[in-house]
């Protein structure tokens, strides 16, 4: 079974080429290692990749243990190694360099059906029989994630037969499904026969679903379901709809657009004919009585005794004020507190429930180091980077002393040279790691005060809502 989609994409034509020739995905050690090769070895492989793409460059031979790294990309109509300036030639050719410059597609196999030698053929099938007589195609087979191959493919959008450029319409999508599944067909694999509007799910659903993490669409759905379960009118139901912050398009399928997102989500299309305006009616009407909320527990009082002075305590400000509060507001902390429902948080708190491991990394590093301010970050990251540079100065030292020993056939040496090595390694994903929490810190900050403002608004506009709702309905008993 193969899902695949294509759209078009606007700006820079070779970003998109190097993002499908990432051989980090390209070329997954995972698949195609021996035992006998390093890290480093598939590290200076990977290097090599990244800046030759030529068929002399996209495979290692030790010839001691034969050992072999694969990498799947192939060019339809172009070289791999040079089809960015090739896509462009054509493009000022025929005079047509503006607009959109390219279009990407994918072409998703289910997990465990195909290998990536059968993956990468059937996409090259595949490209051939839709665009190979008229465009240049890129054609990269990525195996960064385990059991997930998938297919990548960068079309030009300017024909080298005639210059016409390629239009997507809603038969590309269906003749690309189509031809997919015949060749998925004639390889031995799965295919969906009659797919049903709101079925299919994309991987990343599907993959979060799986390790219970909550996905927008599944947010939607839920707040749908539990505005039905609420409702004994059809009316009511989309009022509830709008408490929660939602606006609603009606029409031959119902659109929603959730609190802080820009795009309208069509029900029938994402969920399914369940959620088509005749669904919801049934639905509504086969409930007796709308379901009443679970009454809230009562808060256990905790008694503490305080030594030293409040007024003296330093107040936590900054950084870590920031994530503490935001902590607070998800649930995460605390442990002893009954966390309320996710369906009771704002959309915008709920959408970093899938999130949480992250927000608590960045918020136990900014807590370990007392990092408040922007500067106290950098300079963090600056001391954290420095030292991550020094241990790859002594690690490349080490690989050098440990090609030496090995020409002189000393074991021992080598041995223990391979085991500091390892230890270094470890060292450095530690702070790698530690890097990638500050720049997570540097970009969510930001977001997360903008989100605690607008949820803050909110409040303060439900709550003036429901004081003008209390007048109103007294002024009208008062007549």
């Amino acid at each position: 079974m193969a899902t695949t989609s294509i759209w078009r994409l606007k700006g820079w034509l070779g970003k998109v080429v190097i993002y499908v020739e990432n051989p980090d995905k390209t070329a997954n050690p995972q698949f195609y290692t021996q035992e006998d090769l390093t890290g480093q070895d598939g590290q200076n492989l990977s290097d090599v990749i990244r800046y030759a793409v030529n068929s002399e460059k996209t495979q290692q031979t030790d010839n001691e243990n034969c050992t072999v790294v694969h990498r799947f990309v192939s060019g339809i109509n172009c070289s791999p190694s040079t089809a960015r300036d090739e896509m462009l030639a054509v493009k000022k050719r025929f005079g047509k360099e503006n607009g959109t410059v390219a279009y990407h597609g994918y072409q998703s196999f289910a997990p465990g059906e195909a290998t990536p030698e059968m993956a990468h053929e059937i996409g090259k099938k595949l490209a051939a029989r839709l665009w190979g007589g008229r465009y240049q195609v890129i054609v990269a087979t990525h195996l960064d994630k385990e059991n997930h191959l998938h297919n990548h493919f960068v079309l030009n959008t300017v024909s080298f037969v005639d210059g016409i450029k390629y239009h997507r319409t809603k038969k590309d999508y269906h003749d690309m499904q189509t031809v997919s599944d015949e060749l998925c067909r004639e390889y031995g694999l799965s295919v969906i026969e009659h797919p049903q509007r709101g079925k299919s799910k994309h991987y990343g659903e599907w993959r979060a679903e799986q390790e219970q993490r909550p996905t927008w669409r599944g947010l939607i759905r839920a707040d749908i379901d539990e505005a039905i379960r609420q409702s004994m009118t059809e009316r009511q139901f989309f009022e509830n709809l709008r408490k929660k912050g939602y606006e609603i398009k009606t029409g031959k399928d119902i659109s929603v657009r959730p609190p802080g997102k820009e795009r309208f989500v069509r029900l029938i299309r994402n969920f399914g004919d369940d959620y088509s305006i005749e669904a919801i009616r049934k639905r509504i009407l086969a409930q007796s009585r709308p379901e009443r909320p679970a009454p809230e527990p009562r808060p256990t009082v905790i008694r503490v005794r305080l030594f030293g002075s409040l007024e003296k305590a330093r107040k936590i400000t900054g950084f870590r004020a920031l994530y503490l509060h935001y902590c607070y507001l998800l649930g995460i902390f605390p442990k002893d507190k009954t966390r309320a429902s996710p369906k009771r948080l704002h959309f915008l708190l709920r959408e970093d429930l899938r999130k949480l491991d992250a927000i608590t990394a960045e918020t136990r590093l900014l807590v370990r180091n007392r990092i408040d301010t922007a500067e106290q970050l950098f300079s963090y990251r600056g001391e954290v980077q420095q030292k991550a540079e020094s241990l790859i100065a002594d690690r490349k030292e080490l690989y050098r002393l440990s090609r030496t020993a090995a020409v002189k056939t000393d074991k021992g040496k080598t041995a223990e040279i391979k085991s500091r090595i390892a230890a270094i390694s470890d060292e450095l994903a530690g702070l790698r790691k530690e890097l990638a929490l500050c720049d997570g810190i540097a970009a969510r900050s930001g977001i997360i005060k903008e989100k605690i403002k607008t949820v803050r608004e909110d409040e303060n506009q439900r709550k003036e809502n429901r004081e003008n709702e209390h007048i109103r309905r007294r002024s009208r008993t008062n007549r």
